[in-house]
């Protein structure tokens, strides 16, 4: 696959040759919703949504078009544990994004508070080290933010903002070692080639603690699922975060830099922050006293394998299935009911692929005739599991209440 799509063809790709326009203008979402025509209907106040393929993407949920924000259809997750590369989810704070980038020319900046500052082509970084593999869930903060209520601000997502891969790369702490990382350094700020509009918006940089920068699973990934990033998941090099919400998983990655001091900037000082208490939730309508910044996922589970409405055979057993997930400490069991919570049997898990991995589960029920909610529950390795109610915060982020998926059986 050529990830390097020259302006041209990447038009091309979107249904508009010949018109000089960027990735995301309204043009484009306009003339590609017009080729495909067709829609969605989100199960939330206002959920009509477009189905939109964008290059190298087959036809996705559109949030916004400028900047790209595409939701992957959820039946996407019963195709299997890993998420197909055109049907993995996008996000982007600005417009301004790159959409042709020569793997020739292309350096990664390494410098700050190190011994010997240094640009590295992509090649060379091919060649820093070994490189290593890992199955890991990149899931948006404000996945499945359309679903609080009282509604909350921001992007109006179901549940697809959330994909699974297989990423390849050398770890992040290699990197370091080779610059080499001064005394005093306390973290690492990421930049990458998307920038704001017209130069009046704040960067999208972020930062890591020093030690979790070292911890040799941070990543600088050039490929997922065995081929080059797609454009709009971060070609040529993105920064992997396993466990951490997409937030920190800058795109497009360009720079890399230590620091002595605490970083403040606006994505990390002000953006991207929840309660300071053990759900990082409030009350409706009240703010917390303190933040933090976000960090890791929270124990979820969904069913992948019926979807609300669906028609059933009474009297025939029935083989339910779907994902579960956590942020690092590996899920140890799934818990599955047919009568709406009142009872609850241990589901089957599958293979294990790593603990940031989706971890896939089946359970099965022989359904009487009527309306059954299905519910499912995921516990993880340190004990932790969902809340049986939805638990708020004014951002709608990290939402994983137990889901209900009611089924009709005839």
């Amino acid at each position: 696959m050529n990830s390097s799509i020259p302006r041209r063809e990447f038009l091309k790709q979107a249904g508009m040759a010949g018109v000089a326009t960027a990735l995301g203008s309204p043009a484009l979402a306009t003339l590609a919703a017009a080729a495909d025509g067709r829609s969605v209907t989100l199960p939330f106040e206002n959920g009509e949504r477009e189905l939109v393929a964008f290059p190298q993407k087959r036809p996705m949920i559109v949030l916004t078009s400028r900047p790209p924000q595409l939701e992957t259809p959820f039946s996407v997750f019963g195709e299997g544990v890993l998420t197909p590369n055109d049907a993995f989810f996008v996000r982007y704070h600005w417009s301004a994004i790159p959409t042709a980038i020569d793997p020739q020319s292309y350096r990664l900046k390494i410098g700050g508070h190190v011994t010997a500052p240094l640009e590295l082509s992509l090649a060379e970084l091919k060649q820093l080290a070994d490189p290593v593999e890992i199955v890991a869930v990149n899931q948006c903060s404000g996945n499945s933010r359309a679903h609080f209520a009282p509604r909350a601000n921001g992007g109006q997502l179901s549940n697809g903002a959330m994909g699974n891969a297989r990423w390849t790369g050398v770890p992040l702490k290699k990197v370091l070692e080779r610059v080499g990382v001064k005394a005093g350094a306390v973290q690492v700020a990421f930049n990458g080639l998307d920038t704001p509009p017209a130069g009046d918006g704040p960067d999208f940089v972020k930062s890591l603690n020093i030690d979790h920068a070292l911890d040799g699973e941070v990543m600088l990934a050039w490929q997922m699922n065995g081929e080059d990033l797609p454009m709009l998941n971060g070609y040529p090099l993105r920064l992997v975060v396993p466990g951490y919400y997409g937030t920190y998983w800058i795109k497009h990655l360009s720079d890399i830099t230590v620091l002595d001091k605490p970083f403040d900037g606006f994505w990390v000082a002000t953006a991207y922050r929840i309660a300071d208490n053990a759900c990082a939730c409030v009350a409706p309508g009240t703010t917390p006293a303190k933040t933090v910044p976000i960090g890791r996922f929270n124990v979820r589970s969904f069913i992948t394998s019926h979807q609300d409405g669906a028609r059933l055979k009474a009297g025939k057993p029935v083989l339910v299935k779907g994902i579960a997930f956590d942020g690092g400490y590996g899920i140890s069991e799934v818990a599955f009911s047919a009568d709406g919570g009142k009872s609850w049997q241990a589901a089957t898990l599958g293979k294990d692929l790593g603990k940031y991995s989706f971890r896939e589960w089946s359970a099965s029920f022989k359904p009487g005739k009527g309306e059954h909610a299905l519910m499912v529950r995921a516990v993880n390795r340190i004990g932790q599991s969902q809340p049986a109610t939805p638990l708020w915060n004014a951002a709608g982020y990290m939402r994983n209440v137990v889901e209900t998926t009611r089924v009709i059986a005839a």
